[in-house]
C-alpha cells in the first residue's frame, strides 16, 4: 500500500477522500471552471465578501529574498503585519493571479482547521477550535538542548520550572525575533512532548492566518504533516507535482516566482520514516525537478528548492536532532499549560463554572495528576473522567492515580461502543487484548504509529480496522493519509502505555501467560536472562512479574517503561481489579504479592544512582498505595528535625522524591537546612544525595557546609544541566581553592544564566581568580554580583578591571573585602570604571592595602561627571 501504488487522479483521490468524513471538499476546484467561484466566506456566517482577498497593499514593495541572500542563507522575517481589510480592491500588482484560487485555497484550510477534534478525526465530537482554545505555554529554547528522557519526566521537571523568567512567544509570532533579538528567522524547530500541543499550535496559526487575523504578509501555506509524507516515501514527483496532489489548487498557481512569501510546515518529525539526508550532494534548485520525497524536503528545509520560504517543522524532543542545527534558525519549545492555563482550559472546557472548579480543586489534591496537566491531552482525559464521575448520577471513588484516571477512561470509552450499539463481533476482553498486544509490542519497539502489517501481527483483521477503531472510539484513531493509506495511533503516548500495561496484566491474571517470554527483541531474550537467571517457563507469580518489568524499566536508558511500569504495579490493586470487572472478567490477585514487590521497590530505590529512576520508583510505591517513606520523611520536614536524623540511602531518595514533587516551586535550596555545620565528610555525601534538587532551584545556598574539591566537582557538573534556570549561587567559607575552575566553566557557557555569585572566604588564589575573570570575558552580559572577599587575589584583580571594562558587562555589585588588593590593583579598577562606568553601582574595597595614591583616585573618581557608583568603600 505504501510503497506501489500509483498516483491517482486528484478528482478519484477526493471523492474517496471526501467518503471517510474529510472536513475539506477540494472537489469543487475541478467541478464547472466555467462557473464563478465565491469568495472567500466566513466560517460561521453567510455573509460573503464582496472583493477577492488582496493579500498586500498596492504601495508595498516585496523584498525578493534571492537577490539578497544565497541559498541557505537566514532570510528576512515574516513579521510585517498587514492589516489590509479583506473586502479591498483586487490589487493589480500581481497581473494574471487567480485571487479566486487564493480566496478558494483559504477557504478550504479554513475548513479544514476551524474543528478541533478531541479524539478521532471522524469519530470524535468536534468543537471549534477559537471556541476552545487556550494560549499554550511556548518559549525559546536553545538548540542542542536534546533530551531523551522519558516525557513524563520532562513533564514533571518542566512543571517545577514553572516560574523561569523565560520570555513566552505567541503561536503566531514564531517568526518574530524577540525584541532584544538582531536576526532574521526562516526555518523554526518547534518541539515538545506528545500531546503538549503542537499540531494545535499549528492549527491555531493556520486558522488564524486564514481568516486573515495574523501572519497576512504570507500568501500562502502549505501543511505537509510527515504522517501523510510517510505514505509517499518510494514516489518520484517534483515539488511542484507533489503540491498539486496535496493542494489541487496549486496547479492553477505560479509558486516558483518571488511574487508569494510561502510557508511550508512540517508537522511531526518524530513520525518521519523519510531518510533524510542532510549530507546528500543532490541539489535540487527547481521546483519542476524530480525526485524522491526525502529528497525534495531536504532540499526545500536546506533551501536550495524555494530558498525564500518560511519553514516551521514540529518535533518530539528525542528526533529534534535530525534536522542539523545550521539549517535551524530558531527553536521553540512548547511547554503545555502553566498554572493559568491549566484553569482556563478547564473552565472553557466544562460549560457549568461550579462543576469546572470542582475538577480543578480534585485535580489540585493529587501532585501527580496536576503535574500531568501540563499536557493538554491528559486535561481532556480528565475532564471527560471527572465530568462523568462528579455528575450527580455516578457514585464511587474519584480517581487519585494515573492508574485510576486512565482506567476510567477506558471504561468510559468502552461504555460509549456500547451506546453507539456495534454489532459486537469480539468480546470487550477479546478487543482490550488485541489492542494492548498492539500497544505492547509497539511500545517495546519504541513507535507511536504503525501500519497495518502491525496489526495483523496482533491477530487484528485489516479488514475490521476502522471497526476495532470505533469500538475504543478516542482511544485508538485510525489515520487517513493521501493514496488511501491507513496510519495507526492511539491518541497519546501515555493511553497506549496504559493498554500495553492491561495486556500484560490480564494476560497473567487471565491466560497465565508471562508475556515478557514473547518479546522478540534481542536484549529481553539473551542479556536479561542472563542477568537475571530468569526461568524459560512463562508461569510465575505476580511478584515476579512485577520484578522483571521493575528490572526492564531500571534497564532503559530513556526511562521509556517508566509509566507503563507504573501502569502495571497500579492495575494490580484490588479496588483497580473491581474496576476493571465493570467490562471483563478476570482473576483478582493475592495482595501478599503486591506486598513482596513493594519490598523490592524499596530495595532498588536503596541500589539505584539514577534519582530520576528513583523518582519513578517512589510513584510506582504511591500507585500500590504504600506510602509509608514518604509520610516519615515529610514529618522529619515538618518538624525540622530531619539534620539531627540518621537518614538511610532510601530515606534521602524519598527526600528528594517529597522536594521534587512538592507543590512549593523550589526557589531557595539551603543545605545547612538538611546537614550539620562543617561535617565535611558526611555533608558532601548528602550533598551528592541531594544534587537533583539543587539541579532544579533558582538560588542555591552551600555556605559554610563544609564543600570540598569533590563536592564542587559534583555541584559545577550538576549545574551544567541547569544553566538557564539557576540565578544564585552561595559558596561562602568553603574550602574551594582551585576547583573554583570548574565553575568557571559553568559559567563562561553561553546558555549560563547566573546573575550572584558568592565565594567568600574560599580560598580563592591567582589561578582561581584568572579563571573567573576568563569566564566572564567570554560571557560577561549575565552576572551582576560577585562577592570575592577574604580572598588573597592581590594584583590578579587586574583581570577582573578587563571585565569590568568590557561594553558588555553587567555587574552591578563587586565585593572585594580584604583581598590584599594594591596601589597598582586599585588603579586598574578605577581605570575601568572610567572606560565603563554605567553598569557598576557598589563596589566594596574595605580593608585593603590602598595608600594615598589609591585613595586620590578614588576620591577623583567620585567627581568624575560619568560617575555612577551608588556605594563606594575603602
Amino acid at each position: 500500500m505504501r510503497s506501489d501504488a500509483s498516483l491517482p487522479h486528484p478528482v478519484n483521490f477526493l471523492k474517496n477522500y471526501e467518503s471517510i468524513g474529510h472536513p475539506q471538499n477540494l472537489r469543487s476546484v475541478y467541478q464547472k471552471k466555467s462557473e464563478p467561484e465565491s469568495s472567500c466566506v466566513s466560517m460561521r456566517t453567510d455573509v460573503s465578501l464582496p472583493h477577492p482577498v488582496n493579500f498586500l497593499k498596492s504601495d508595498d514593495t516585496r523584498f525578493n529574498l534571492k537577490s539578497i541572500l544565497p541559498p541557505r542563507s537566514v532570510t528576512e522575517p515574516i513579521c510585517k503585519r498587514y492589516d489590509q481589510p479583506m473586502n479591498q480592491p483586487q490589487d493589480s500588482t500581481y497581473p494574471g493571479v487567480r485571487h479566486e484560487v487564493l480566496n478558494m485555497f483559504r477557504k478550504n484550510l479554513m475548513k479544514k482547521f476551524e474543528r478541533l477534534y478531541e479524539g478521532t478525526a471522524t469519530q470524535g465530537n468536534p468543537t471549534l477550535l477559537n471556541e476552545i482554545y487556550t494560549e499554550l505555554y511556548i518559549t525559546e529554547s536553545e538548540s542542542g538542548e536534546i533530551s531523551n528522557e522519558h516525557e513524563v519526566r520532562q513533564i514533571e521537571t518542566q512543571s517545577r520550572r514553572a516560574a523561569t523568567e523565560d520570555t513566552a512567544i505567541k503561536c503566531n509570532h514564531i517568526f518574530r525575533p524577540l525584541p532584544e533579538q538582531d536576526k532574521a528567522i526562516r526555518t523554526v524547530l518547534t518541539k515538545g512532548v506528545a500531546g503538549i500541543g503542537k499540531t494545535v499550535s499549528v492549527q491555531k496559526f493556520i486558522l488564524d492566518w486564514a481568516e486573515g487575523k495574523e501572519n497576512q504578509d504570507v500568501q500562502l501555506i502549505f501543511p505537509l504533516p510527515f504522517r501523510e509524507m510517510n505514505l509517499m516515501k518510494d514516489k518520484t514527483l517534483s515539488l511542484s507535482e507533489l503540491l498539486h496532489v496535496f493542494f489541487p489548487e496549486t496547479k492553477e498557481i505560479e509558486i516558483s516566482s518571488d511574487e508569494y512569501q510561502v510557508l511550508f510546515i512540517f508537522d511531526g518529525l518524530d513520525e518521519c520514516r523519510l531518510s533524510l539526508d542532510f549530507k546528500s550532494k543532490v541539489n535540487l534548485c527547481n521546483i519542476s525537478e524530480s525526485a524522491s520525497v526525502d529528497v525534495l524536503l531536504m532540499n526545500l528545509i536546506v533551501g536550495n528548492l524555494l530558498p525564500s520560504a518560511l519553514i516551521w517543522i514540529t518535533s518530539r524532543p528525542a528526533a529534534a536532532d535530525l534536522v542539523p542545527s545550521e539549517c535551524v534558525h530558531r527553536v521553540t519549545e512548547v511547554r503545555g499549560f502553566n498554572e493559568p492555563q491549566k484553569q482556563e482550559y478547564f473552565r472553557k472546557r466544562i460549560s457549568e463554572k461550579r462543576l469546572a472548579n470542582r475538577i480543578i480543586s480534585h485535580l489540585k489534591s493529587s501532585r501527580s495528576l496536576y503535574i500531568m496537566c501540563h499536557i493538554p491531552v491528559f486535561c481532556w482525559i480528565s475532564a471527560a473522567v471527572l465530568e462523568k464521575m462528579l455528575s450527580p448520577a455516578e457514585s464511587g471513588e474519584i480517581p487519585k492515580t494515573l492508574t485510576q484516571m486512565y482506567t476510567h477512561f477506558l471504561i468510559l470509552q468502552t461504555n460509549i461502543k456500547h451506546e453507539k450499539d456495534y454489532e459486537k463481533k469480539v468480546t470487550d476482553e477479546d478487543m482490550i487484548l488485541k489492542l494492548g498486544k498492539v500497544a505492547f509490542q509497539q511500545l517495546v519497539k519504541g513507535n507511536l504509529i504503525f501500519y497495518e502489517e502491525d496489526l495483523r501481527e496482533c491477530g487484528i483483521d485489516v479488514t475490521e480496522a476502522s471497526v476495532y477503531s470505533g469500538l475504543c472510539t478516542q482511544i485508538f484513531r485510525e489515520e487517513f493519509g493521501f493514496y488511501h493509506g491507513k496510519v495507526f495511533c492511539f491518541v497519546h503516548l501515555s493511553i497506549q502505555e496504559h493498554l500495553a500495561a492491561l495486556y500484560v496484566h490480564l494476560s497473567w491474571t487471565n491466560h497465565n501467560r508471562n508475556v515478557f517470554e514473547q518479546i522478540t527483541n534481542h536484549r529481553f531474550q539473551s542479556e536479561m536472562k542472563k542477568l537475571y537467571q530468569l526461568s524459560s517457563s512463562e508461569h510465575v507469580s505476580l511478584s515476579e512479574l512485577h520484578q522483571r518489568a521493575i528490572d526492564e524499566a531500571l534497564l532503559s536508558k530513556n526511562g521509556h517503561l517508566d509509566l507503563f511500569l507504573r501502569f502495571l504495579l497500579g492495575l494490580s490493586v484490588e479496588s483497580h481489579q473491581i474496576l476493571l470487572q465493570r467490562i471483563m472478567k478476570m482473576k483478582r490477585s493475592s495482595s501478599d504479592s503486591n506486598k513482596k514487590t513493594a519490598v523490592y521497590i524499596k530495595e532498588m530505590i536503596r541500589t539505584t544512582d539514577s534519582p530520576e529512576k528513583s523518582i519513578n520508583l517512589f510513584h510506582c510505591l504511591n500507585e500500590l498505595g504504600d506510602h509509608s517513606l514518604v509520610e516519615e520523611i515529610q514529618r522529619y520536614l515538618k518538624s525540622g528535625t530531619i539534620k539531627e536524623a540518621n537518614l538511610s540511602s532510601s530515606q534521602w531518595s524519598a527526600v528528594v522524591f517529597v522536594l521534587l514533587t512538592s507543590e512549593e516551586e523550589l526557589n531557595v535550596f539551603c543545605l545547612y537546612k538538611f546537614v550539620k555545620v562543617n561535617n565535611e565528610t558526611g555533608n558532601m555525601n548528602i550533598l551528592q544525595k541531594l544534587l537533583p534538587v539543587i539541579k532544579e532551584s533558582r538560588s542555591v545556598k552551600l555556605n559554610y557546609c563544609g564543600v570540598t574539591d569533590e563536592g564542587c566537582a559534583a555541584l559545577a557538573s550538576a549545574l551544567r544541566s541547569n544553566l538557564s534556570h539557576l540565578r544564585k549561587l552561595n559558596l561562602s567559607g568553603n574550602k574551594l581553592g582551585d576547583s573554583v575552575k570548574l565553575l568557571s566553566d559553568v559559567l563562561q557557557n553561553p546558555h549560563c544564566k547566573l546573575e550572584t555569585l558568592w565565594l567568600s572566604k574560599c580560598g580563592v588564589t591567582d589561578e582561581g581568580c584568572a579563571a573567573l575573570a576568563s569566564a566572564l570575558r567570554s560571557n560577561p552580559s549575565h552576572l551582576r554580583e560577585l562577592d570575592l572577599s577574604w580572598n588573597k587575589l592581590g594584583d590578579s584583580v587586574k583581570l577582573l578591571s578587563d571585565v569590568l571594562q568590557n561594553p558588555h558587562c553587567k555587574l552591578e555589585k563587586l565585593r572585594l573585602i580584604d583581598c590584599g588588593v594594591t596601589d597598582e590593583g586599585c588603579a586598574a579598577l578605577v581605570s575601568a570604571l572610567r572606560s565603563n562606568p554605567s553598569h557598576l553601582r557598589q563596589l566594596n574595597l574595605y580593608r585593603n592595602k590602598l595608600g594615598d595614591s589609591s585613595r586620590k583616585l578614588l576620591s577623583d573618581l567620585k567627581n568624575d561627571p560619568h560617575y555612577k557608583l551608588e556605594t563606594l568603600s575603602y
